[in-house]
Protein backbone atom coordinates (compact mmCIF):
# COMPACT_ATOMS: atom_id res chain seq x y z
CA UNK A 1 0.00 0.00 0.00
CA UNK A 2 1.43 3.34 -1.13
CA UNK A 3 1.76 5.93 1.71
CA UNK A 4 -1.06 7.85 2.80
CA UNK A 5 -0.79 11.61 0.94
CA UNK A 6 -1.41 14.76 2.94
CA UNK A 7 -3.56 17.28 0.99
CA UNK A 8 -2.80 20.85 1.35
CA UNK A 9 -4.77 24.51 0.08
CA UNK A 10 -2.18 26.93 -1.11
CA UNK A 11 -2.81 30.58 -0.99
CA UNK A 12 -1.29 31.38 -4.24
CA UNK A 13 -1.41 34.93 -4.67
CA UNK A 14 -0.27 36.71 -7.09
CA UNK A 15 0.71 35.29 -11.05
CA UNK A 16 3.81 37.24 -10.59
CA UNK A 17 4.75 34.84 -7.37
CA UNK A 18 5.85 32.36 -10.15
CA UNK A 19 8.95 34.04 -10.88
CA UNK A 20 9.74 35.66 -6.66
CA UNK A 21 11.63 34.15 -4.37
CA UNK A 22 10.21 35.06 -0.90
CA UNK A 23 9.26 33.35 2.60
CA UNK A 24 5.95 32.00 0.29
CA UNK A 25 8.01 30.27 -2.46
CA UNK A 26 10.73 29.53 -0.05
CA UNK A 27 8.14 27.18 2.06
CA UNK A 28 5.99 26.02 -1.03
CA UNK A 29 9.61 24.58 -2.14
CA UNK A 30 10.05 23.07 1.28
CA UNK A 31 6.96 20.93 1.07
CA UNK A 32 8.07 19.73 -2.01
CA UNK A 33 10.78 18.71 -0.60
CA UNK A 34 9.97 17.59 2.35
CA UNK A 35 6.23 15.31 0.68
CA UNK A 36 6.21 11.87 0.10
CA UNK A 37 6.48 11.80 -3.33
CA UNK A 38 3.78 11.58 -5.24
CA UNK A 39 2.72 9.67 -8.38
CA UNK A 40 0.46 12.10 -9.48
CA UNK A 41 -1.36 15.43 -8.37
CA UNK A 42 -4.79 16.36 -8.70
CA UNK A 43 -5.37 20.31 -8.63
CA UNK A 44 -8.94 22.17 -7.69
CA UNK A 45 -7.79 25.58 -8.78
CA UNK A 46 -10.15 28.88 -8.35
CA UNK A 47 -8.87 29.57 -11.73
CA UNK A 48 -11.39 27.02 -13.48
CA UNK A 49 -14.35 28.19 -12.20
CA UNK A 50 -17.09 26.97 -14.58
CA UNK A 51 -20.78 25.59 -15.28
CA UNK A 52 -20.26 21.72 -14.76
CA UNK A 53 -17.89 19.59 -13.34
CA UNK A 54 -14.97 18.52 -15.63
CA UNK A 55 -11.22 16.63 -15.35
CA UNK A 56 -8.26 17.14 -17.96
CA UNK A 57 -7.61 14.33 -19.53
CA UNK A 58 -5.16 14.92 -21.80
CA UNK A 59 -1.19 13.15 -22.00
CA UNK A 60 0.44 16.90 -22.50
CA UNK A 61 -1.68 19.41 -20.74
CA UNK A 62 -1.01 22.87 -22.04
CA UNK A 63 0.01 25.72 -19.99
CA UNK A 64 -2.76 28.68 -19.80
CA UNK A 65 -1.26 32.18 -19.62
CA UNK A 66 -5.19 33.29 -18.20
CA UNK A 67 -3.99 36.82 -17.16
CA UNK A 68 -3.60 40.23 -18.53
CA UNK A 69 -1.43 43.48 -17.59
CA UNK A 70 1.49 41.29 -16.77
CA UNK A 71 4.95 41.53 -18.28
CA UNK A 72 5.99 39.04 -21.06
CA UNK A 73 8.70 37.19 -19.15
CA UNK A 74 5.30 35.95 -16.68
CA UNK A 75 3.53 34.79 -20.41
CA UNK A 76 6.47 33.04 -21.51
CA UNK A 77 6.62 30.25 -18.60
CA UNK A 78 5.58 27.06 -19.26
CA UNK A 79 5.26 24.24 -17.23
CA UNK A 80 5.20 20.73 -19.13
CA UNK A 81 4.32 18.35 -16.71
CA UNK A 82 2.06 15.33 -18.38
CA UNK A 83 -1.11 14.89 -17.84
CA UNK A 84 -2.46 11.40 -16.68
CA UNK A 85 -5.66 10.17 -18.70
CA UNK A 86 -6.06 7.09 -16.63
CA UNK A 87 -6.47 9.22 -13.29
CA UNK A 88 -8.48 11.60 -14.90
CA UNK A 89 -10.69 8.48 -15.88
CA UNK A 90 -10.47 7.00 -11.82
CA UNK A 91 -11.73 11.03 -10.85
CA UNK A 92 -14.64 11.05 -13.09
CA UNK A 93 -15.78 7.29 -11.47
CA UNK A 94 -14.85 8.85 -8.34
CA UNK A 95 -17.38 11.66 -8.23
CA UNK A 96 -19.83 9.74 -9.63
CA UNK A 97 -23.50 10.25 -10.12
CA UNK A 98 -22.24 13.70 -10.35
CA UNK A 99 -21.19 13.68 -13.85
CA UNK A 100 -17.81 14.99 -14.70
CA UNK A 101 -16.77 15.90 -18.39
CA UNK A 102 -13.10 14.16 -19.48
CA UNK A 103 -11.38 17.68 -21.32
CA UNK A 104 -8.72 17.56 -23.39
CA UNK A 105 -9.00 21.57 -24.33
CA UNK A 106 -8.42 23.10 -21.06
CA UNK A 107 -4.79 22.63 -19.59
CA UNK A 108 -3.03 23.74 -16.55
CA UNK A 109 -4.23 27.56 -15.24
CA UNK A 110 -2.01 29.61 -13.65
CA UNK A 111 -3.51 29.01 -9.81
CA UNK A 112 -1.80 25.63 -10.61
CA UNK A 113 1.28 26.32 -11.82
CA UNK A 114 2.63 29.22 -10.22
CA UNK A 115 2.45 26.85 -7.37
CA UNK A 116 3.63 24.14 -8.67
CA UNK A 117 6.58 25.43 -10.21
CA UNK A 118 8.27 26.08 -7.18
CA UNK A 119 6.67 22.80 -5.08
CA UNK A 120 8.13 20.37 -8.00
CA UNK A 121 10.73 22.96 -10.47
CA UNK A 122 11.00 19.76 -12.70
CA UNK A 123 7.94 19.33 -13.73
CA UNK A 124 7.99 15.70 -13.86
CA UNK A 125 5.08 14.50 -11.85
CA UNK A 126 1.66 14.23 -13.94
CA UNK A 127 -0.69 16.60 -13.21
CA UNK A 128 -4.97 16.40 -13.41
CA UNK A 129 -6.93 19.59 -12.55
CA UNK A 130 -10.70 19.76 -11.43
CA UNK A 131 -13.10 22.30 -12.41
CA UNK A 132 -14.77 23.81 -10.08
CA UNK A 133 -19.08 24.22 -10.75
CA UNK A 134 -19.86 27.67 -10.10
CA UNK A 135 -23.42 26.55 -9.78
CA UNK A 136 -23.22 25.11 -6.84
CA UNK A 137 -23.57 25.56 -3.13
CA UNK A 138 -20.43 25.35 -1.06
CA UNK A 139 -21.48 21.88 0.38
CA UNK A 140 -21.52 20.12 -2.73
CA UNK A 141 -17.81 21.23 -3.06
CA UNK A 142 -17.07 19.73 0.54
CA UNK A 143 -19.08 16.42 -0.81
CA UNK A 144 -16.54 16.11 -3.84
CA UNK A 145 -14.01 16.32 -1.45
CA UNK A 146 -15.04 13.39 0.73
CA UNK A 147 -15.58 11.31 -2.46
CA UNK A 148 -12.10 12.40 -3.27
CA UNK A 149 -10.37 10.65 -0.67
CA UNK A 150 -9.19 7.12 -1.96
CA UNK A 151 -6.66 8.95 -4.00
CA UNK A 152 -4.68 9.92 -0.75
CA UNK A 153 -4.15 6.09 0.00
CA UNK A 154 -2.89 5.63 -3.86
CA UNK A 155 -0.01 8.40 -3.44
CA UNK A 156 -1.93 11.29 -5.45
CA UNK A 157 -1.42 14.57 -3.63
CA UNK A 158 -4.69 16.80 -4.16
CA UNK A 159 -4.24 20.61 -3.77
CA UNK A 160 -6.34 23.33 -3.22
CA UNK A 161 -5.03 26.20 -5.20
CA UNK A 162 -6.98 29.97 -4.34
CA UNK A 163 -6.96 32.43 -1.27
CA UNK A 164 -9.13 32.16 2.26
CA UNK A 165 -9.73 35.94 2.09
CA UNK A 166 -9.51 37.30 -1.44
CA UNK A 167 -10.66 40.74 -2.29
CA UNK A 168 -8.55 42.49 -5.18
CA UNK A 169 -10.98 45.75 -4.52
CA UNK A 170 -9.39 46.37 -1.25
CA UNK A 171 -6.01 45.09 -2.52
CA UNK A 172 -2.96 47.88 -1.42
CA UNK A 173 -1.65 47.40 -4.83
CA UNK A 174 2.20 48.55 -4.83
CA UNK A 175 2.14 47.64 -0.51
CA UNK A 176 2.19 43.60 -0.43
CA UNK A 177 3.47 44.02 3.40
CA UNK A 178 0.54 45.66 4.12
CA UNK A 179 -1.66 45.04 7.42
CA UNK A 180 -4.75 43.09 7.48
CA UNK A 181 -7.70 44.70 7.29
CA UNK A 182 -9.76 43.75 10.39
CA UNK A 183 -12.86 42.06 8.46
CA UNK A 184 -9.65 39.72 6.77
CA UNK A 185 -8.14 39.06 9.68
CA UNK A 186 -11.21 38.45 12.03
CA UNK A 187 -12.38 35.77 9.02
CA UNK A 188 -9.50 34.41 8.93
CA UNK A 189 -9.19 33.70 12.45
CA UNK A 190 -12.57 32.41 12.48
CA UNK A 191 -11.90 30.01 10.10
CA UNK A 192 -8.35 28.59 11.36
CA UNK A 193 -10.31 28.30 14.88
CA UNK A 194 -13.12 25.97 13.13
CA UNK A 195 -10.65 24.21 11.43
CA UNK A 196 -8.50 23.60 14.34
CA UNK A 197 -11.85 22.56 16.08
CA UNK A 198 -12.99 20.13 13.04
CA UNK A 199 -16.17 22.06 12.50
CA UNK A 200 -15.80 21.87 9.00
CA UNK A 201 -19.57 22.30 8.38
CA UNK A 202 -18.39 26.12 9.92
CA UNK A 203 -16.68 26.45 7.46
CA UNK A 204 -19.03 25.13 4.94
CA UNK A 205 -21.37 28.27 5.99
CA UNK A 206 -18.88 30.83 5.63
CA UNK A 207 -21.46 33.44 4.39
CA UNK A 208 -22.81 33.22 8.14
CA UNK A 209 -19.78 34.99 9.30
CA UNK A 210 -21.48 38.36 7.69
CA UNK A 211 -19.94 41.07 6.80
CA UNK A 212 -16.60 40.16 7.31
CA UNK A 213 -17.66 37.02 4.83
CA UNK A 214 -18.86 39.36 2.47
CA UNK A 215 -15.60 41.57 2.31
CA UNK A 216 -13.38 38.77 2.66
CA UNK A 217 -15.22 35.96 -0.54
CA UNK A 218 -16.70 39.15 -2.28
CA UNK A 219 -16.81 35.91 -5.25
CA UNK A 220 -16.57 32.57 -4.11
CA UNK A 221 -14.08 31.00 -6.91
CA UNK A 222 -10.66 31.03 -4.54
CA UNK A 223 -12.06 29.98 -1.23
CA UNK A 224 -14.24 26.67 -2.26
CA UNK A 225 -11.06 24.74 -3.22
CA UNK A 226 -10.43 25.04 0.65
CA UNK A 227 -13.33 23.05 1.10
CA UNK A 228 -12.35 19.92 -0.97
CA UNK A 229 -9.44 19.58 1.17
CA UNK A 230 -11.22 19.86 4.64
CA UNK A 231 -13.54 16.89 3.09
CA UNK A 232 -10.21 14.61 2.58
CA UNK A 233 -9.84 14.96 5.99
CA UNK A 234 -10.33 12.07 8.48
CA UNK A 235 -12.06 11.65 11.37
CA UNK A 236 -9.36 13.32 14.04
CA UNK A 237 -6.48 14.08 11.62
CA UNK A 238 -3.89 16.36 11.98
CA UNK A 239 -4.46 19.87 10.70
CA UNK A 240 -1.83 22.60 10.13
CA UNK A 241 -1.34 25.59 8.78
CA UNK A 242 2.67 25.49 7.46
CA UNK A 243 1.91 28.89 5.94
CA UNK A 244 1.02 32.41 7.28
CA UNK A 245 0.80 35.61 6.26
CA UNK A 246 -1.74 38.57 4.23
CA UNK A 247 -0.58 40.11 0.95
CA UNK A 248 -1.66 43.49 0.10
CA UNK A 249 -4.13 43.45 3.53
CA UNK A 250 -6.31 41.75 1.66
CA UNK A 251 -5.46 38.42 0.24
CA UNK A 252 -4.55 35.64 3.16
CA UNK A 253 -1.31 33.29 1.75
CA UNK A 254 -2.66 30.66 4.47
CA UNK A 255 -1.83 27.40 3.57
CA UNK A 256 -3.79 24.52 5.39
CA UNK A 257 -2.31 21.08 5.28
CA UNK A 258 -4.63 17.64 5.86
CA UNK A 259 -2.23 15.26 7.05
Amino acid sequence: MSTLMPAIFIGHGNPMITLSKNAYTEAWAKIGGTLPHPKAVVVVSAHWYITGSAVTADDSPRTIHDFGGFPQVLHDVQYPAPGYPELARQVKELLSPVPVGLDETWGLDHGTWTVLRHIFPKADIPVVQLSIDKTKPPVFHYELGKRLKPLREEGVLVIGSGNLVHNLRAYSWGDSEAPPFDWAANFEHNMRNFMRNGKDMNVVAYEELGEDAARSVPSPDHFLPLLYILGLRREDEQINFPIEGFDGGSMSMLSVRVG
